[in-house]
């Protein structure tokens, strides 16, 4: 049974060359959650087992290196996906990453690794994720599906809502204390409530301008 506890972090993959190695339904998993975050994904492997991959590597999308994993292949990584059908090649990709100090994730074996994926939830903006430290996927799914039920699409219009607001207040207004103070008057707005029950209205730039001037009194 894992004991280990882990830090939970949102990584900022944006532009970051992160290696997958495997080409499989993992890999396939993997390389669109990767894509997704504006990672520089490479792969490592003999062959492309996913469609999805091959189209991804004929389309450019991703970098396929069209042989098996050598040492050295992890230089200049920002994170690794050991996920290969070998256990003990992704456990060498481990050492390996751990040497070097990059961050990676064994598919085969949590806990050989540095990290591992958790089962996630998204709603637009909005990210939820759910790891249980060794219970087991299965019931990190279950709770996901749990929180989908939870949190419906009304959740994508709301933080998109707050984004806007929240990108004007910092944008409009010098003082943090006044930022606070404005941040705080609007969390405390109803708009989910009024988006479920069909009655918020979109505001404009106009309109969100002159809530943010009269809403900065105390």
């Amino acid at each position: 049974m894992s004991d280990s506890m882990y830090v939970p972090v949102m990584l900022k993959c944006n532009g970051r060359l992160c290696l997958l190695v495997g080409g499989g339904a993992v890999a396939e998993r993997k390389a669109a959650a990767l894509l997704d975050a504006g990672a520089s994904v490479h792969i490592v492997s003999p062959q492309l087992k996913s469609g999805q991959l091959r189209r991804l590597a004929d389309e450019g999308a991703v970098r396929w290196t069209s042989r098996a994993y050598e040492p050295g292949d992890l230089q200049g990584a920002f994170l690794v996906y050991a996920a290969t059908d070998d256990d003990a090649l992704n456990k060498t990709i481990a050492l390996e990453a751990d040497r070097l100090g990059i961050w990676v994730n064994v598919a085969s074996d949590g806990e050989a690794g540095s990290f591992i994926s958790p089962a996630v939830m998204r709603r637009g903006r909005l990210t939820l994720a759910v790891a249980t430290s060794g219970a087991g996927p299965a019931a990190a799914v279950r709770i996901r599906q749990q929180l989908e039920e939870q949190f419906g699409r009304d959740y994508e219009e709301y933080l998109d809502i707050l984004y806007s607001m929240r990108s004007a207040i910092k944008a409009q207004v010098e003082s943090a204390e006044t930022r606070k103070r404005l941040l705080d008057r609007l969390y405390r707005l109803d708009i989910l409530g009024d988006i479920r029950r069909g009655g918020y209205e979109s505001w404009n730039t106009e309109k969100i301008k002159l809530w943010i001037e009269n809403n900065q009194e105390e």
